[in-house]
């Protein structure tokens, strides 16, 4: 999908063909697309569908006559048949007179655009729209942080009798999240660094302020990332230790049962040798039966005392 977008007086409508100031939004572009729109710009057609691939890298690309921009975004894909966070890559191609978005996925991050939600946003001024767009991107970052940290509570608050080993392999999918963020940040954050240096387009003195809140946000996104990290880790480990104590206590329980069962086992199978009757205790006396049970069972009894005094039960 190919659509022109272009601002007059701060709203943002739909043009019909390329021209100067016009922002071309791409959405997983075909190849015959990607040629269209490289033919329009005089740009390798390459550069446009890079972000097509999923492993393309951030990075900045200086050519002649357009400069190209790779940066991650976080996106959502299914993963389990549950909806997990992931990262795809955007690319950013400015000329002198348009600025082309390519991405594999209609992104929040441009939809805030579309509809008119970003303030003092013009098509015009390419340096700036590019430096609101990696704002947008590291503030869907850090909300999408937040949202990771709320289900990580949720099965902290879980802890306990009502702990499940599929709490362990939702932890191990958050902490997985966690490290493609942590990857894509750090990239994104060597493109900002060399946008620092970045003297091709003309800069408005605002620009610059809104770039250095951009790296400190992102710098903000990194250090919640690893502090998310180190966090899921331990509620992993504590998750482990409870489902261990748990069938401890379980192999426990069984081994005291095992040990009390013992003994009338022992006794029955004593009385069960076949050997003279005269030899075998109580066997001709009245209510022997009765008796060598009443046996058993004191003797049960206090054995269970026994484990609960030395604190085994």
């Amino acid at each position: 999908m190919v659509k022109y977008y272009m601002t007059d007086n701060r709203k943002l409508h739909e043009e019909t063909a390329v021209r100067d100031g016009v922002w071309i939004h791409m959405v997983n572009p075909d190849r015959s697309e990607g040629q269209m729109v490289a033919d329009l710009l005089n740009v390798d057609v390459e550069d446009v569908l890079a972000v097509l691939d999923d492993e393309e890298s951030s990075r900045i690309e200086l050519e002649d006559g357009y400069t190209l921009i790779v940066v991650d975004i976080p996106a959502i894909e299914i993963r389990h048949e549950k909806e997990s966070y992931t990262t795809v890559p955007l690319g950013i191609v400015l000329t002198a007179d348009t600025i082309t978005t390519v991405c594999t996925e209609d992104t929040p991050v441009l939809q805030a655009f579309i509809n008119n939600r970003v303030k003092e946003f013009s098509t015009k001024k390419k340096l700036r729209f590019v430096y609101q767009i990696l704002y947008r991107i590291t503030s869907l970052y850090q909300m999408n942080l937040r949202t990771i940290d709320k289900r990580r509570t949720e099965i902290e608050e879980r802890v306990g009798d009502d702990t499940e080993e599929v709490d362990l392999i939702a932890l191990h999918q958050l902490e997985s999240t966690l490290v493609y963020f942590a990857t894509s940040l750090r990239a994104n954050a060597v493109v900002l660094d060399r946008l620092t240096r970045y003297k091709r387009l003309e800069q408005y003195p605002e620009d610059k302020e809104l770039l250095d809140d951009v790296i400190v946000e992102n710098r903000q996104a990194i250090e919640m990332t690893t502090i998310y990290r180190d966090i899921i880790n331990g509620t992993r480990e504590l998750l482990s230790s409870v489902i261990d104590n748990r069938m401890n206590s379980i192999m426990k329980s069984l081994t005291v049962i095992t040990l009390i069962m013992a003994v009338p086992t022992v006794i029955s199978g004593i009385y069960g040798m076949n050997v003279n009757a005269e030899w075998v205790p109580l066997a001709n006396t009245a209510h022997g039966f009765t008796i060598v049970c009443g046996i058993m069972a004191i003797i049960c009894v206090l054995v269970l005392l026994w484990l609960r005094k030395k604190r085994i039960l």
